[in-house]
């Protein structure tokens, strides 16, 4: 009643037929910001992979910049300029 094909030989086939998914690296780096009128935004992510290049962590201020004006374009309310940003402990 067998065919002759045990459960392996179906496992090898999907594998070669399945499509891999990429692997892609999900690292975020977190930063504190803390707003001119004093408010603090804790935890802002970017991604690691934009800040690998040679200014270090000088890409962040301008991209939580671009963060914030998305923010303020979909809610109405606009944050204002950041005084300091720096990373969240434990980074």
């Amino acid at each position: 009643m067998s065919s002759g094909r045990g459960v392996s030989s179906l496992d090898s086939q999907w594998s070669t037929v399945m499509a891999r998914k990429k692997v892609t690296d999900n690292t975020y780096v977190f930063f504190d910001v803390v707003y001119e009128d004093g408010t603090l935004s804790s935890n802002r992510k970017i991604s690691s992979e934009e800040l690998l290049g040679p200014d270090g962590d000088g890409p962040a201020k301008w991209l939580i910049e671009a963060q914030d004006r998305k923010i303020a374009e979909m809610s109405g309310r606009s944050r204002g300029p950041i005084k300091i940003i720096g990373r969240t402990p434990g980074q």
